[in-house]
């Protein structure tokens, strides 16, 4: 019997953790690639049991995702483990990953500007990692035919934040690589698109100075009342993985209540005409 998996780069919290047990509840065993400290290990047994409960396989991997070498001997597991039983696949890959350098462009002083090091370790990590791991699966046969790849975007990708420039160019970055992916991949029936998720109180935006002010105005702004959650995000991807949205690739799509499109704080819309 064939089993379907889900690769999830980014697995232990936010967006990554609620679509690996969503998607585990959609009937995937899961691969969970995570970085993680000894006191972030507790969120992370706790999504493999949410995901265990729902009666899928999980197997998790705490190393750093953008390391070619601990990439290269991850996918080679992933071979022998799912090659092991014919019609074994990974049908969904999540780009999820959220670490990054926070820091102004400009600076007289070079310790308070971003470096060239930095620069690259952001865009390697939040953007091109999305191709390599592809790449891995795509050279092991691994990556089903009809499959589907997401990579996390959010608004910053067009618009300035202050110290968010270097997630900014990678979060473009990101899009362009799917864009790119959906159009080499397409033969294959596989899509690639970039989901542009609503301000959500994640562990990573925890980390963006002056996030309690992004967090009010986007609750303020959203037409819905509310922020987006990690979940909302989850729901979308795992609609975007049926049959149905077979032709939906190369886009960015938004998960976010409609918060994007209102430029103004004041009473909402939706509010104005009941």
């Amino acid at each position: 019997m064939e089993k379907k998996w889900a690769l999830i780069l980014g697995a232990s919290s936010g967006f990554g953790g609620a679509t690996a047990v969503e998607l585990a509840n959609a009937g995937y065993n899961i691969i969970g690639i995570h970085l993680d400290r000894q006191s972030g290990m507790d969120a992370v047994k706790k999504i493999i049991k949410n995901i265990e409960k729902t009666g899928q396989q999980s197997v998790f991997f705490n190393v750093n995702a953008a390391d070619p070498m601990r990439r290269s001997d991850i996918l080679d597991e992933i071979k022998d483990r799912l090659t092991t039983k014919e019609g074994n696949s990974v049908y969904v890959l999540v780009h999820s990953l959220a670490f990054g350098t926070l820091k102004p462009y400009i600076s007289k002083d070079p310790n308070e500007c971003i470096s060239q090091q930095q620069m690259q370790m952001t865009l390697d990590v939040m953007a091109h990692s999305i191709v390599y791991w592809t790449q891995g699966l795509i050279q092991r046969n691994l990556l089903a035919n009809g499959g589907r790849i997401f990579g996390l975007t959010s608004a910053g990708s067009q618009t300035v934040i202050p110290n968010y420039g270097a997630v900014s160019a990678a979060k473009a970055a990101l899009e362009a690589h799917l864009r790119q992916l959906s159009v080499e991949l397409g033969g294959m029936g596989i899509t690639a698109n970039s989901i542009m998720a609503g301000v959500t109180d994640t562990p990573a935006l925890r980390k963006i100075p002056g996030n309690d002010k992004m967090l009010n105005a986007a609750k303020m702004k959203n037409p819905t009342g509310r922020l987006t959650t990690p979940e909302d995000v989850a729901r979308a991807i795992r609609l975007l993985c049926s049959p149905e949205a077979d032709f939906i690739s190369g886009n960015v799509l938004g998960v976010d209540g409609g918060e994007y499109i209102v430029n103004y704080i004041g009473d909402k819309v939706s509010k104005a005409i009941k």
